[in-house]
């Protein structure tokens, strides 16, 4: 299995992605790795994560609770510090790169330090592999819908940190780089469940946007699918797009609300928003092909394309893939939300809005 007995890096590996992907990798699906290392500048984050695996080690899955022992470290650091940035690589195999600033009033506003995270962070990573030569097998980066026909400063930097990636299989051909982009995850912390659940508590109103906008409903779990998905079948340069049903955020607010009375107020789009999640483009949809239960975009760097075309594997999109092509109605949303235990009252939520249930 691809990472059995592997040193994994997981740069923001306390976030709500970084969450659930180490407790995935931790419960063997991909092999029992021999170290997983968590990168992250918050001491409070790491200690409340490794407090609450010591607190769960009675219900724990025992696979989980022994990985945990035995391979879980925690490395204070920073990508935007080169020096932290070798100092993690020199004994990794596969690294997940899911350190962000990813809130996008924040980074309208600090548009400077989102392209340090962003931005500098990945080529601090590719740069270490390439001076340093470290034996890293493969790197894969996070990105966001926000990067595919971006409007605003967040999805700016996250385009060219794919870019960045991309054409580090050509300056660094001994790793290979992948990425996933995806929307939205339905609990992650700052998305719009855990929004409207508070709003619910408070008794409202619950603030709709535009009773129109579409989002994809993508669970934390899905979205590390696409990781995995990525890590275990993905060529140099391509990125992982996972397919999702999607909904208006006015249903979702009220299959949320049912019948509590609680009013419902629609507050206008904000700048820097879209109506829709865009995850692959007019430009890419032509080189976009379908593998398993995902779309994958093929490099645009000819030297790596030409590679995947030759392959003449899967389906090319017609037309950009957004959350409004399969929109469910109010019951599909309710269905969804149930699916995934998000309904007021039965949602299970940790510190950060990983849901764990």
């Amino acid at each position: 299995m691809i990472l059995e007995n592997k040193s994994v890096l997981i740069t923001g590996g306390t976030g709500s992605l970084g969450k659930t992907l180490v407790r995935r990798i931790l419960a063997g699906e991909l092999g029992n790795p021999r170290r997983v290392t968590v990168m992250s500048r918050d001491e409070a984050k790491q200690h409340a994560m490794r407090i609450s695996y010591l607190n769960r080690k009675v219900t724990t899955d025992e696979v989980i609770y022994s990985n945990f022992q035995r391979s879980l470290a925690f490395r204070i650091g920073d990508v935007r510090s080169y020096a932290d940035v070798c100092a993690a690589l020199r004994d990794a195999d596969v690294v997940f790169n899911a350190a962000a600033l990813k809130q996008v009033p924040i980074c309208e506003y600090f548009p400077e330090q989102a392209l340090l995270t962003n931005c500098v962070g990945p080529a601090n990573i590719v740069r270490a592999l390439k001076e340093h030569a470290y034996p890293v097998q493969s790197v894969i980066g996070v990105s966001t819908d926000k990067a595919c026909k971006p409007v605003n400063v967040m999805g700016m930097t996250k385009a060219l940190q794919e870019r960045i990636f991309t054409s580090a299989n050509v300056e660094v051909p001994h790793t290979r780089f992948v990425c996933v982009r995806y929307g939205n995850v339905l609990a992650s912390r700052g998305s719009v469940v855990p929004l409207f659940h508070d709003q619910i508590a408070s008794g409202g109103p619950v603030t709709v946007t535009v009773p129109e906008m579409t989002r994809f409903l993508l669970s934390l779990n899905h979205a590390v699918d696409t990781v995995f998905a990525a890590l275990q079948g993905g060529h140099p340069g391509e990125t992982y797009i996972p397919r999702a049903p999607a909904a208006t955020v006015m249903n979702i607010a009220q299959a949320l609300v049912g019948d509590r009375g609680i009013p419902i107020q629609v507050t206008g789009i904000r700048p820097g928003e879209k109506m829709d999640e865009i995850l692959v483009s007019e430009e890419e949809c032509h080189r976009t092909v379908a593998r398993g239960e995902f779309y994958v975009i093929l490099p645009v760097l000819p030297e790596l394309h030409n590679k995947m075309a030759a392959q003449g594997k899967g389906t090319t999109l017609l037309k950009e893939y957004s959350s409004g092509d399969d929109v469910v109605d109010l019951q599909g949303t309710i269905d969804l939300l149930k699916k995934h235990h998000l309904m007021p009252g039965e949602a299970v939520l940790v510190e950060g809005n990983e849901l764990l249930a």
